[in-house]
């Protein structure tokens, strides 16, 4: 799991801040988590179905409403503050080439993603988990404690043991608010989960929503769940229904922009739009993600560039000393290669550092030889000889054709090696 921070500002000019959460594999999509009432982007609900939905492909910013958690601000300014924040929220990652075309919203927080979707034109679907029906229940836990209260002024309330301040103009802009009209004309494909058992925002709310929403819509029921969905499996299973779901309507944002089928020969880099560096490294076995450390600013959801070159090297070294120790008939069991990276200074150049245990009964002379061997596999004599890198632009804006190397040549270059006539005096 990869977690960084995500901060951006609101109208206002306060910091708000995020996390950004992405999984092992490929971004499949952007999303946006709101979270509830008072709450913020550690609480558990949002915690753990943007961990759950980045696993699945699904990258989630989580982060706090205005004056909640870490963000600036005053908290109070109502269902309008809130959509605001969650409008900017968007805006921010689009900037950074993560548009969100999902908005999750759990609680209150369903109801400023019901209401922010229509200012975003990428939010193609839109999930809400324990949402009310209307913006102005949340005044069923606050409202006593604002009657009669003059308009400018702001009294103590205390909302699920935790107390703060509110004024008239909350009432005012929470009752300002026309959801259903909001709901009737979202236009946005919607996902309905909630809890028959929720006893802070009653199931009849769902009923509301799904009857207003227009087609495509869909309810899920999450069966003996609690409003806060504190049991890690409730959380859990909404995020996977809120990811199979959402694929059908954000699932091909990868191939409508671009997304090739593997290269028939060589290989293929591509950034994925995850961070500042990650990109999808595809041959014609399969892909894996490469990009940098969190303390440089990736993401840290693969190797680096140094370490697949080190992969490279260190892979050669033990396929070349396996195929030779097989064709001497030695008793090598098993290989491992340990390499170390030093970055060129002033004084010196790159330095590779390799470290290679042998398993088996092998007596010292076969591993000494081994051992020199090592310094034969193909990518070690590329690396200290010479090389040459050709450069010339790909016809088109996406390629479809891989290097012209093939992936029999690496294993022929191998098998040269057994064919070295400085060898021959090695063989049985």
């Amino acid at each position: 799991m990869a977690t960084v921070d995500f901060d951006f500002s609101n109208p206002a000019g306060r910091k708000l801040t995020g996390v950004l959460e992405t999984g092992q594999g490929p971004v499949r999509a952007w999303a946006v988590f709101a979270h509830c009432f008072t709450c913020d982007k550690t609480s558990l609900a949002a915690t753990r179905v943007s961990r759950a939905l980045a696993e699945l492909g699904v990258g989630v910013l989580r982060f706090d409403f205005t004056g909640l958690g870490e963000s600036e601000g005053e908290f109070g300014k109502g269902l309008s503050g809130d959509v605001q924040d969650l409008v900017c929220a968007a805006r921010a990652m689009e900037a950074t080439g993560r548009a969100p075309h999902l908005l999750i919203g759990h609680s209150f927080g369903g109801a400023a993603a019901l209401a922010a979707a229509g200012a975003l034109d990428a939010v193609k679907a839109v999930a809400v988990i324990g949402a009310p029906f209307d913006a102005e229940h949340v005044l069923s836990h606050v409202g006593e404690a604002l009657e009669g209260v003059a308009p400018g002024r702001r009294v103590p309330v205390s909302i699920a043991g935790r107390d703060f301040e509110l004024g008239a103009d909350f009432v005012e802009d929470i009752r300002s608010h026309n959801q259903q009209a909001r709901i009737a004309g979202l236009k946005r494909a919607l996902l309905v989960l909630h809890s028959p058992v929720d006893d802070i925002v009653s199931i009849d709310n769902a009923s509301g929503i799904f009857q207003t929403a227009r087609h495509p819509k869909s309810f899920v029921s999450l069966d003996h769940a609690d409003h806060l969905l504190t049991r890690k499996t409730d959380a859990d299973y909404a995020a996977a229904v809120i990811a199979a779901w959402a694929s059908r309507y954000v699932g091909d944002v990868a191939a409508a922009e671009g997304e090739l089928a593997p290269p028939a020969q060589g290989l293929r880099v591509e950034e994925t739009g995850g961070g500042q560096f990650q990109v999808r490294v595809t041959a014609a076995s399969g892909s894996f993600l490469a990009d940098e450390p969190v303390s440089v600013g990736g993401l840290g959801s693969g190797p680096t560039p140094y370490d697949l070159l080190g992969a490279g090297l260190g892979a050669c070294t033990a396929m070349t000393m396996r195929l030779y120790a097989d064709r001497k008939g030695w008793p090598l069991e098993r290989v491992v290669v340990e390499v170390g990276h030093a970055a060129k200074t002033a004084s010196a150049p790159d330095h590779f550092t390799r470290k290679i245990g042998f398993g088996g009964g092998l007596d010292e002379a076969q591993q000494a030889r081994l051992l020199e061997i090592a310094d034969r596999c193909p990518v070690h004599r590329t690396l200290t000889e010479s090389a040459m890198v050709s450069t010339e632009r790909l016809p088109g804006d996406r390629p479809d054709e891989g290097a012209e190397d093939s992936p029999e040549d690496h294993l022929h270059r191998m098998q040269d090696l057994c064919r070295d006539p400085d060898l021959k005096r090695d063989r049985p």
